[in-house]
Order: C-alpha cells, then structure tokens, then sequence
C-alpha cells in the first residue's frame, strides 16, 4: 500500500512538473513572436479616462528600445500617462528569467477563447510581484494582461492587433489603472466640475482610470537613440 500511494504522488509531482513545462514552453512561443522587435517608433492617439481630469484627445509618440525603454510624448508636451505605462511593454513579463508560471485554465477576452498563465517572480529584485496573460494560441499573441507591481498598483491591459500582429505590437492598448496610484504631472491642476466632487475627492481617487492608445503606425528596427528616453 505504502509503495502504491509513493508511485501515485510520483506520478502525480511528474504531471504537475510536465503541465508546467508545457506552461513555459507556451510563454518562449510568445516571447518568440516579441522578440522579433528591437525597437520601434509608432504615433497614435492617446484618449485619458480619469474621472477628475478633464484631458483632450492627444497625439503620441511612442518610443520603444529593448529591453525595457519606453516613452510617450504628448504632443502638448505634458503627459496623462501613469507611471505603470511602462507595463505597455510586454518584454517585462516575458522577459522574466526566474519564475514560476502555471496554468490557470481558460477564458474569453473580446470573443477569443484564451488560455490563462498566471507568473510569480521568484527574484525579490523585480519590480513585477505576479502577472496573468491571456493568450491566444493560434497567434500566439497576449490580449490581456494582469500585472502586480511593488512600486505602482496593478495594471490591466487589454490589447487588440491587426495590422502588425505579425510583430506582436498591437493597434489598440487599453491601459486600467486604479487612480490612487496616479501622479498628475507638474504644471497640471484638478479640473473639478463643483463642490460635490472636491468633497468627494479621496473616494474619486480610489476609482479605476483608463487610458487608451490608438495606434496608426510603427517604424519598427530602424533604430531609437538613447538620447530619446533622456
């Protein structure tokens, strides 16, 4: 009996250890298709949702050097973006040497059925504490990621490709934040609509915001210049 039940849990740690190799064998195909980007210099339309900022539609520029360096410029020269925007950059979750990744089943995002990973760092010197991605295996591409930070809240991204999903950089990102974790930028004052929502302001601040990025275009491998994330 006793050397029945060691040969079941053998077998049951060997499944446990195949299902998530299987799971890292998934994120490498992935990380494959991303990997194919350098750099890449792309213009899009940046839309900020916070409920106690009143921001225009603005044109962006978006900056990308592997494998970390990111940045967006607002056309006006001041920027909505929250600090975790660094997160638009999928290379810091599948960049990620030490971890440990499992399966955690399956779920649509926008009408694709998406198998669901769920990563935990195991370094305590990365910034990302755990992440989810929801990725479609067919184009093995994340649409949706859920990602932990230490030092900013937790970011939801859901990304929709088109045009350049051959590359794995999406047309559209759209970026949910919780607003606590938001810092306006100097020079910009709350733009209340009256008294009630000055009053109100502590409980605005711990709504959710969204920023949305529209994108028209990439140059992609053409190279971006330190200088530029000055």
């Amino acid at each position: 009996m006793k050397k029945y039940f060691l040969s079941l849990l053998s077998i049951v740690f060997l499944s446990v250890s195949l299902k998530a190799q299987d799971v890292k064998d998934l994120l490498q195909k992935v990380k494959a298709k991303y990997d194919q980007v350098n750099d890449y210099t792309a213009t899009g339309k940046l839309k900020t949702n916070v409920l106690f900022i009143k921001a225009p539609v603005a044109t962006v520029k978006i900056y990308y050097k592997k494998p970390d360096k990111l940045k967006i410029k607002n056309e006006s020269g001041i920027s909505f973006i929250p600090k975790g925007s660094v997160n638009v950059n999928m290379n810091n979750v599948l960049g990620l040497n030490n971890y440990e990744a499992i399966a955690g089943g399956m779920e649509k995002i926008n009408g694709t059925v998406c198998k669901v990973v769920k990563i935990f760092p195991l370094s305590d010197e990365e910034n990302i504490t755990r992440a989810t991605l929801y990725i479609d295996e067919k184009q093995m591409l994340a649409l949706k990621s859920v990602i932990s930070t230490k030092e900013n809240g937790t970011y939801e991204l859901v990304m929709t490709y088109k045009n350049y999903a051959s590359y794995g950089l999406p047309d559209k990102v759209e970026l949910t934040f919780n607003t606590r974790e938001y810092k306006l930028p100097k020079g910009v004052t709350i733009d209340y609509d009256n008294d009630t929502d000055k009053e109100n302001a502590d409980e605005a601040k711990n709504k959710k915001g969204k920023v949305e990025i529209n994108y028209s275009g990439y140059v992609i491998n053409k190279g971006v210049p330190d200088s530029v994330f000055q």
